[in-house]
């Protein structure tokens, strides 16, 4: 059987996605573009509404392949989140798994073939996908995953109960798996987590990460980085591990959700917005040259206008690079969804233009400071629109490239010109490493 799989949301799905390729492969099937796919598999995101949307319009645009016989597999959180009442959204889905279903598959495909719609219950807690083999999409970088679940229960956040509480892998268990990445010409390694900060809690009695970070790094990875951390365990050691190792990548993505520290109080996020700040000016004063990202949420309940302009303040202040913003809506099972909500949508509309003009304004800012820089670039595709290339550069940050490079390429750049959410790069000539050390397979 010939499978494809689309993928929706965070990095931790792409590296589920990547583990469901490696088990189907290791049965015999075989990856296919979506019109020869004798299943089709959407992995799936369930931390905001739109992407629940998303997911309800791309399977109602799935008919013309049902009808050749097509079977269509609901997996990651909207299925963990909504199991049976995915059926009476589309009649079009013929199977539906969890994360920690992954395991059973092919045993859930086969079991389809029969007919019958297929629901996977229980799934195995002790289950982590990063035990099962690997198809990597891109052959450059290796997503993997130190936790699996969550412990903080925020109040707006569905991962907990869609993903379970939080378990760490053992610590020469992930060394092992960078060992193997590297060895098999991989230049960027990604430690994935819902909380990568508090990796180690649940089997040493208090957070390793530096520790894993500073090992991690002395594998000799090129590149070395992580997601996604959580002020609360964010610490100075980590820190000194990123300003200490040059492959460690000076990045730090710290989501602050909002500067009030009220509205702090009510997402249950466990720090004020004095010990945020007191952590991200660290960082600014430590690794000057970092780039601090963040997420933020208008509109959550309760909010006032206030509490909003402390957001505003906390932006100003940091100053960060790059602002992942939401409109808060609310997600089953949370506490947030039950909280009286009397801001009017037009009221939350206007302060999400106003976040959004002061982020553009800062990071237009930031990043025209870097014009005339060298800086190296990891290529990862080539442009949406246009001609050229785009990859990151260490900080993170978006660099398009106006000259063809295979994915995976590392193409030292001068910065010739900036916009608020990229970089334009000018090719250093005779600085270009290509794709040696990509072995087969990968």
């Amino acid at each position: 059987m010939k499978f494809f799989i689309r993928t929706f949301g965070c990095q931790m799905n792409k590296h589920d996605s990547e583990r469901i390729a490696g088990l189907l492969l290791a049965h015999g099937f075989e990856a296919a573009p979506i019109e020869r796919a004798d299943v089709i598999i959407l992995n799936t995101c369930a931390v905001r509404e739109h992407a629940v949307e998303r997911l309800a319009g791309y399977v109602n645009s799935l008919g013309s392949h049902k009808k050749r016989g097509a079977l269509i597999a609901v997996g990651g959180c909207v299925a963990a989140a909504e199991k049976d009442a995915l059926f009476s959204r589309s009649r079009l889905i013929d199977i539906v798994f969890g994360p920690d279903d992954i395991y059973r598959l092919p045993a859930l495909i086969e079991e389809a073939r029969g007919g019958a719609p297929v629901v996977a219950r229980g799934g195995a807690d002790d289950f982590c996908a990063s035990d099962l083999p690997v198809r990597r999409d891109e052959w450059f970088r290796a997503w993997i995953a130190i936790t699996k679940g969550c412990d903080n229960f925020c109040s707006y956040c569905i991962v907990p109960h869609v993903r379970g509480r939080e378990k760490s892998r053992q610590f020469d268990d992930i060394l092992a798996e960078v060992d193997a990445a590297v060895e098999d010409g991989v230049r960027e390694v990604f430690l994935l987590g819902q909380n990568v900060n508090s990796y180690g809690r649940d089997l040493y009695g208090e957070p390793q990460f530096a520790r894993l970070l500073a090992a991690v790094a002395e594998r000799g990875p090129r590149r070395v980085r992580f997601a996604t951390s959580h002020p609360r365990d964010f610490s100075r050691d980590i820190i000194d591990v990123i300003a200490a190792y040059e492959n460690v990548c000076p990045q730090v993505h710290l989501p602050v959700q909002s500067g009030s520290s009220r509205i702090l109080e009510l997402m249950n996020r466990q720090y004020t917005k004095e010990e945020y700040l007191e952590k991200a000016l660290t960082i600014r004063e430590r690794i000057p040259e970092a780039g601090i990202s963040t997420d933020i949420i208008v509109g959550f309940p309760g909010e006032t206008e206030e509490d909003f302009e402390e957001t505003l303040d906390i932006v100003r202040t940091v100053r960060f690079d790059q602002v992942y913003t939401f409109i808060f809506s609310p997600r089953p099972f949370t506490k947030a969804a039950t909280m009286p909500d009397e801001t009017p949508a037009g009221r939350k509309a206007e302060r999400f233009a106003r976040l959004t003009a002061l982020v553009k304004e800062i990071t237009l800012e930031r990043n025209e400071r870097l014009v005339g820089k060298n800086l190296e670039v990891l290529v990862e595709g080539p442009v949406k629109r246009g001609k050229g290339v785009s990859g990151r550069a260490p900080d993170g940050r978006i660099v398009t490239i106006a000259h063809a490079y295979e994915p995976g390429a590392l193409v030292t750049v001068r910065i010739t010109g900036a916009g608020p959410h990229h970089l334009v790069g000018e090719p250093v000539r005779d600085v270009v490493e290509a794709t040696a050390g990509r072995r087969d397979g990968c």
